[in-house]
């Protein structure tokens, strides 16, 4: 089963998605959360902050494709 999870910059859930058994890519996911009633909404101005499954989109930002990060501890 797949979860989507977004959270606000203190760590609380304000949208939580589940279902897609099975595999689902994590990009058909977020369009089924986009496209759902009471669906995820970006507010304006605002980005979410997406790991590497995902695409730069409008709100929604991801890593360049091939580059590590490393942060210093």
């Amino acid at each position: 089963m797949n979860v989507l999870g977004v959270c606000t910059p203190d760590l609380e859930f304000m949208h939580c998605l589940s279902g897609s058994e099975g595999y689902a890519h994590d990009a058909r996911v977020l369009r089924d959360a986009l496209t759902r009633p009471n669906s995820l909404s970006v507010p304006e101005g605002c980005y979410y902050l997406c790991d590497g499954g995902y695409v730069n989109s409008t709100g929604f930002l991801t890593p360049y494709r091939g580059q590590k990060y490393h942060l210093n501890e």
